[in-house]
């Protein structure tokens, strides 16, 4: 249950839980191994309807391009995985596979098991997806920081290439 604890603690779906909160969503998590080069979600594929928080190791975020798969992102510990299906998407809305780095420890709670606070703790509910939606803020600042520069390096503008 440290695991738990701890990892929960360095995502941002806990930044506004306190402790006894923070208990409560720890008991609907359970730790899932991945061994190196395992795919851990796919497209194409039925997805559990999990929310993923990277526990242990390094998750490869991979897209398929005109070459074949393209790494385009590495996901470190205490970052969200699953959040489509999660936040009521369905599995055809994946574009990316994920593959474990070396032996991987993800935390993994299903959407039905949240759902559960939604009539008994429905603060902790409302805390963990505003946590959610921060942490896809990031990522969309993060892609667009990129696009910039990207841009910045094919186009020769700003004096820095």
């Amino acid at each position: 249950m440290s695991l738990i604890i701890d990892t929960l603690r360095t995502s941002t779906i806990t930044e506004e839980l306190n402790d006894a909160e923070v208990q409560i969503i720890a008991e609907l998590f359970e730790v899932q191994d991945f061994k190196a080069g395992e795919a851990i979600i796919r497209p194409g594929f039925d997805q559990p309807d999990n929310l993923y928080i990277l526990a242990n190791g390094e998750i490869q975020v991979k897209i398929q391009s005109s070459d074949g798969e393209a790494a385009i992102h590495v996901l470190k510990p205490g970052d969200l995985a699953g959040i489509i299906t999660f936040a009521g998407g369905t599995s055809a809305h994946i574009s990316a596979t994920l593959y474990a780095i070396g032996n991987t420890k993800v935390l993994s709670m299903p959407k039905a098991k949240f759902e559960t606070l939604i009539n008994s703790h429905p603060m902790i509910v409302y805390k963990v997806m505003r946590g959610v939606v921060r942490d896809v803020h990031g990522i969309v600042r993060r892609m667009n920081a990129q696009s910039a520069e990207l841009s910045n390096y094919i186009y020769r503008i700003h004096g820095r290439y």
